[in-house]
């Protein structure tokens, strides 16, 4: 019989083993031809590939891939509300930006009609696709706001609004099923002012002081082509200041580490234009040169909505759609995170800073030793308080005790030694032959007591 029908099945397969190790296993860790028929074959293969060494490429580099796959598939979604009075062209400017008209055209009221008293939220929502990419578009409207002649708190109903989308989204985090969360909290408040060229109106600090810890703002010139370039410069430097002086936070594109140039330059680029100086317009206009653009036709030209010589639309449409959106969601987490702080804290709950830290079990035994070490130290230190305390009040209550005893004694050593004399006296008096008869002064008083008597 051949010496490969001699050998053994686990042999065999000690034989393969070392076959596939190949050049990565050594000598001493090769498993020996002769290894007794009592090893585990299981533990032979976990040991033959931890043994392999990783070469060539690996795969972890398809990650972005596969996250951008993940989420084509599950699309998109953003919420964007514009504020600011009547004619400002909100509508048209939502409309231009995604190309979409989201806004129907809207007709005059008709006369004697009754108009709202206080500032409505309208909801507008629409399903958009670019380039197979889904985007589920929620457009949040605040009509009349800034429309009344008394403004004061006409804030409040968006403040609430805002609030209230984040109480449901808070809750929906407390269900027990939380597989699918709808996220209806406000992205980017796009906040539209007046082309005055002055400064800001009160009614303008004051709301977006009241936001600009619960949502991002973006503020914006509305219908700047009324305005000079140099007067939309004026403009832009006063509201910058007014901001500044208020300390209103408005947002801003974010610096990471190790970004390149170009996106550093771009980013800086966005900033430059802060407060966007922006022209609507949904129509086609055709340019003395022929071009067909969008934008608005003048006696005196045409002004071109993505021209960047013309206004700052491009900016604006660049930082909330193109580069920034997911920044925006990013910054709206963590205006949820400070709310929902807030809230919980306010209902009472509290927070273990412990939880969900990684401990490193030898570090947390000689942390919870030197506790009870501590602990040990603590109640041996108490406890000799204590005794030192009994011992000086028993000291004190002896010390008390003896001079009681000394006090007695000195009187009881007074008592007898006046007896003594008494009786040495009496017996100088017998030897003498004296009778033993009371003092003088005794036999006065005596005789005095009873001659008082006699008289009465």
């Amino acid at each position: 019989m051949s010496n490969t029908s001699e050998n053994s099945p686990i042999e065999r397969e000690n034989a393969d083993a070392q076959s596939v190790a190949g050049s990565n296993t050594s000598p001493a860790q090769a498993i020996p031809p002769t290894a007794p028929l009592n090893v585990n074959k299981e533990a032979q293969q976990v040991s033959n590939v931890v043994r392999k060494k990783l070469s060539g490429f690996v795969g972890f580099a398809n990650l972005p891939n596969q996250v951008h796959r993940k989420s084509v598939r599950k699309g998109f979604s953003f919420t964007c509300m514009v504020v600011g009075e009547s004619g400002l062209g909100k509508s048209t400017l939502v409309n231009t930006l995604f190309e979409t008209s989201l806004y129907q055209p809207k007709t005059l009221p008709e006369l004697g009609s009754e108009s709202a008293s206080t500032v409505g939220i309208e909801n507008i929502s629409a399903d958009i696709e670019e380039n197979g990419v889904r985007l589920k578009l929620t457009v949040v409207d605040t009509p009349g706001f800034g429309d009344f002649v008394n403004n004061d708190s006409s804030w409040d109903p968006i403040v609430t609004s805002i609030e209230s989308r984040f109480d449901q989204f808070l809750e929906q985090e407390n269900r027990v099923n939380r597989a699918k969360l709808n996220d209806n909290r406000v992205n980017a408040c796009i906040y539209f002012i007046q082309p005055t060229g002055h400064s800001l109106r009160q009614v303008d600090i004051e709301f977006m002081r009241r936001l600009h810890t619960k949502v991002n703002l973006i503020p914006v010139i509305a219908k700047s082509d009324t305005l000079s370039e140099e007067e939309v410069e004026s403009f832009k430097r006063r509201i910058l200041s007014d901001i500044e002086h208020h300390n209103i936070q408005i947002f801003k594109s974010p610096v990471y580490e190790q970004e390149d140039e170009e996106t550093i330059q771009e980013n800086q680029e966005i900033e430059s234009k802060i407060p966007f100086a922006i022209v609507g317009s949904t129509q086609t206009i055709q340019t003395p040169d022929g071009r067909n653009v969008r934008g608005r036709s003048y006696p005196w030209g045409v002004v071109e909505v993505d021209n960047e010589e013309h206004c700052d639309f491009v900016k604006l449409r660049q930082m909330i759609i193109r580069t920034h959106m997911e920044e925006l969601k990013e910054s709206t987490n963590v205006l949820y995170e400070n709310y929902r702080s807030e809230k919980l804290l306010a209902m009472g709950v509290q927070q273990d800073a412990s939880v969900f830290k990684e401990v490193n079990p030898t570090a947390k035994a000689v942390e919870e030793k030197a506790l009870h070490d501590a602990k040990l130290s603590k109640m041996e230190a108490e406890m000799k308080l204590v005794f030192q305390q009994k011992v000086q009040e028993k000291e004190a209550k002896l010390r008390q005790s003896e001079e009681e005893l000394y006090a007695r004694h000195r009187e009881m050593k007074e008592s007898l030694e006046k007896q003594r004399q008494e009786l040495e006296d009496k017996r100088r008096r017998l030897e003498s032959g004296r009778p033993l008869t009371p003092e003088r002064g005794a036999t006065q008083s005596t005789q005095k007591k009873s001659r008082g008597f006699l008289r009465s």
